[in-house]
């Protein structure tokens, strides 16, 4: 008898997994922003969306005294079940009075984020 287990390629390198969301505006443009981070607050989930880069822009080499600005978009993230049973996230726009804290908490999460990278240089 013989063993049907197969590893296929284990020395390649795996893809990190970009979520991409499609919103419209109150225009009906399409605007597609990626899903750079969550957190809970307050036992909320919240996105941290900016705008997705073009591969060009992503070969572009980032410095410290670069000018390239990002817009970044925090959401409220709200879970429910489709009727299949499959769940399904939507993106709420936040609160005016949440904004300032949850601003703060992104802040930070970035920054740490950014003195890890430095660190690991």
């Amino acid at each position: 008898m013989s063993d049907d287990k197969h590893v296929e390629n284990p020395g390649e390198m795996i893809e990190e997994e970009i979520d991409i969301v499609e919103f419209t505006d109150e225009d009906g443009n399409s605007l597609l922003l990626e899903v750079l981070d969550t957190f809970y607050y307050n036992g909320e989930e919240f996105a941290v969306l900016g705008d997705v880069e073009d591969e060009e822009e992503e070969e572009h080499v980032h410095t410290d005294d670069c000018e390239h600005e990002h817009n970044l978009y925090i959401m409220k993230i709200e879970t429910s079940t489709d009727e299949n049973g499959e769940e399904i996230e939507e993106f709420i726009p936040v609160e005016d009075s949440m904004m300032d804290a949850l601003v703060e908490i992104v802040q930070t999460r970035f920054l740490d984020d950014d003195e890890d990278d430095e660190d690991g240089e």
